[in-house]
């Protein structure tokens, strides 16, 4: 048992480790929300949103128990108005560990408020639409969308808001086999 919980804690240490280049926090913000702008249907919810929550880098892996996290950057009107983490706790069959980019757009002051009041929850039926290379799909309580695509950046996608919030993602690297049970906690504290 000892050995199995200093592996998972070697697995989640490695896992934060994963930044994929080395850049400044804003060139990374803003390369991220430059790849989400011209994915696809992601695109045009920021004509049509209150705001947004963008993580450049999210890092996640599990062997039976697993976890992810990340750090963001909330935005409302394109300005920059605090920080926000995610983390998360999964329990079900999975196996390995990958990096991807997420995105949570705010469809009205309602939703943005809700997720900025501290700490806000997405429960486990949530889900995410992928952008990556290739087909591309996701299923929930929430309702199914698909789409395929040849590359990140023409990537055609479906997505739709949920409760006034709708998320993607962007594969970076990794593999991950998992059919689990999970729902991802965010905090945020306000720019100084």
């Amino acid at each position: 048992m000892k050995a199995f919980l200093q592996f998972r804690t070697y697995l989640f240490c490695l896992l934060l480790a994963l930044p994929l280049g080395i850049a400044t926090a804003d060139e990374n913000f803003s390369s991220t929300i430059k790849v989400f702008q011209e994915a696809g249907e992601s695109g045009s919810f920021f004509n049509n949103s209150y705001g947004y929550a963008v993580f450049p880098t999210i890092g996640k892996g599990g062997i039976g128990i697993g976890g992810a996290y990340g750090k963001g950057r909330v935005y409302a009107g394109g300005a920059w108005k605090g920080d926000t983490s995610m983390s998360q706790l999964s329990v079900g069959f999975q196996f390995g560990g990958q990096a991807y980019s997420q995105i949570v757009f705010f469809e009205d002051k309602r939703a943005y408020d809700e997720f900025t009041s501290g700490n806000f929850e997405f429960s486990a039926d949530a889900s995410a639409v992928a952008i990556t290379a290739g087909a591309s799909a996701s299923a929930g309580s929430t309702g199914s969308a698909a789409g395929a695509s040849a590359g990140k950046k023409d990537a055609t996608t479906v997505g739709a808001y949920h409760k006034g919030m709708a998320m993607f993602t962007v594969a970076k690297g990794g593999l991950m086999y998992e059919a689990v049970l999970a729902g991802q906690k965010f905090s945020y504290k306000p720019r100084q």
